[in-house]
């Protein structure tokens, strides 16, 4: 795809030396004669730069400017003025345009203003389209995730939310099993009520067991007065039994009786109380591997595991980073009161190279902690925590003395393609510019698969 220049001038010779001069380049290029017929044409959708004289006859390139920066903003717009007028290009700075050029022009000044626009332009196209990505299809729930990864997890978790299906979740820690656990309750006829959550690492076998399943009073020391447990609780709700390989065996034969019959009794009870009770559980053991050497009951493994979803780790999604980054950035942004409006070159090239053996839990301790120590508008490799920072010898590019700013650019995108394996998207996102500018560049200077 082609970038569309229009250019808005009354001087016939003018507008239409600039238009051949931008075709040459490569880009597509609208005349118009005047101010009212040049906003007609940005009126059409499809204009990415504008260039106009500010002194026109009818509709003025000053009131151009002003209906672009009103009605369509993002638009960048140059504007051309003879010397006499500099005060009024100076104005209409202030008003938002780009830049100004005076006349006689130099091509090759306006060449590089009109290049550089369009890149902010890319740019500004971009940041749209990660915000729409963020709140269409690759969100759901309180998740993002636009790779093949989470996308298919997203389908599983749409296909089992409305059934009464036990779902075992697991997944590294941090990878964000109990963000998987709240979709599919929120999603599901029972989410008028709240789903009970049972930490099982956090309490002894005593403990679990009368959190579980509740006492009656005088059960036990201290057993003062009769105490509902969690699946009581839970009744026509969801409980969510995170840490379930952590779970011992005497806990183990009574949640398989409950998953069976539908019935609890609590400790110290008489009686068997009936519920109707969605269990999700969730684990960062191989569960097979558990079973396997006896620490886990077969039986109750089988009744957890009706539908098991696998949530990959960040390593195996970094696709998701940029959507994540986005995320946590405004969050923390917000939470903070900072105006920081993005990330340096440098700190997303290391952000994206990280492993985040931490997972998602780590990279947003990460961007929190860097909001906090950011200064500026941006976030910098020296804002980022230590192990982020320091984790990665970045590789680095030699360019000699007397190489041309067009080889240093050709070497300093093939050492980019060839550390991110290729990938076209990535690279652009490091380098800060934007796709189509990077494909522009790679047939400009003739880079093919063989030199990545």
């Amino acid at each position: 795809m082609k970038f569309t220049i229009l250019i808005i001038d009354d001087e016939k010779n003018i507008r239409e030396g600039l238009g051949a001069a931008f075709e040459m380049e490569g880009y597509e290029v609208r005349l118009a004669a005047n101010g009212k017929e040049g906003l007609d044409r940005i009126a059409k959708g499809d204009i990415d730069l504008v260039i106009t004289d500010l002194r026109m006859d009818g509709i003025s390139g000053e009131e151009v400017l002003r209906r672009v920066t009103t009605e369509t903003p993002g638009i960048p717009v140059i504007v051309l003025t003879g010397h006499g007028s500099i005060d009024a290009a100076v104005d209409a700075m202030r008003n938002g345009a780009y830049d100004f050029l005076t006349k006689p022009l130099n091509l090759d000044r306006l060449s590089m203003l009109a290049k550089r626009a369009l890149e902010r332009r890319e740019l500004s196209l971009q940041h749209t389209q990660l915000k729409a990505e963020v709140s269409s299809a690759h969100t759901l729930d309180n998740m993002i995730g636009k790779s093949g990864e989470m996308q298919k997890v997203f389908t599983l978790i749409k296909k089992v939310a409305p059934t009464k299906a036990s779902v075992l979740i697991t997944g590294e820690s941090g990878v964000g099993k109990e963000l998987v656990a709240d979709a599919i309750h929120n999603l599901s006829p029972r989410s008028a009520h709240e789903m009970i959550k049972v930490h099982c690492a956090a309490l002894s076998e005593t403990l679990l067991e009368s959190e579980l399943f509740g006492h009656e009073k005088g059960a036990y020391t201290g057993a003062e007065k009769m105490q509902k447990g969690r699946f009581e609780l839970a009744h026509e709700s969801t409980i969510f039994l995170d840490e379930i390989g952590e779970v011992n065996a005497g806990v183990q034969v009574k949640l398989l009786r409950v998953l069976q019959d539908h019935k609890i009794m609590r400790v110290g009870g008489e009686k068997t109380i009936d519920i109707d009770v969605r269990v999700i559980a969730a684990t960062n053991r191989d569960m097979e591997k558990e079973v396997k050497e006896g620490r886990f009951r077969e039986d109750l493994y089988y009744r957890l595991n009706v539908v098991h979803i696998a949530v990959p780790p960040l390593r195996e999604r970094r696709d998701d980073i940029p959507l994540l980054l986005n995320s946590f950035l405004k969050e923390y942004a917000k939470e903070n009161g900072k105006n920081i409006t993005g990330i340096d070159n440098r700190a997303r090239a290391l952000l994206y190279k990280y492993d985040w053996p931490g997972n998602i839990r780590e990279l947003r301790n990460c961007i929190e902690s860097a909001v906090v120590m950011c200064g500026g508008n941006e976030i910098t490799p020296e804002d980022l925590p230590p192990t982020v920072s320091a984790s990665i010898a970045a590789p680095s590019i030699t360019i000699p003395v007397g190489t041309t700013l067009d080889d240093a650019e050709k070497a300093i995108i093939c050492e980019n393609l060839a550390a991110n394996k290729g990938n076209k998207s990535k690279t652009a996102d490091i380098l800060g510019i934007g796709r189509k500018t990077l494909h522009r560049k790679l047939q400009e200077y003739g880079i093919g698969e063989s030199e990545v």
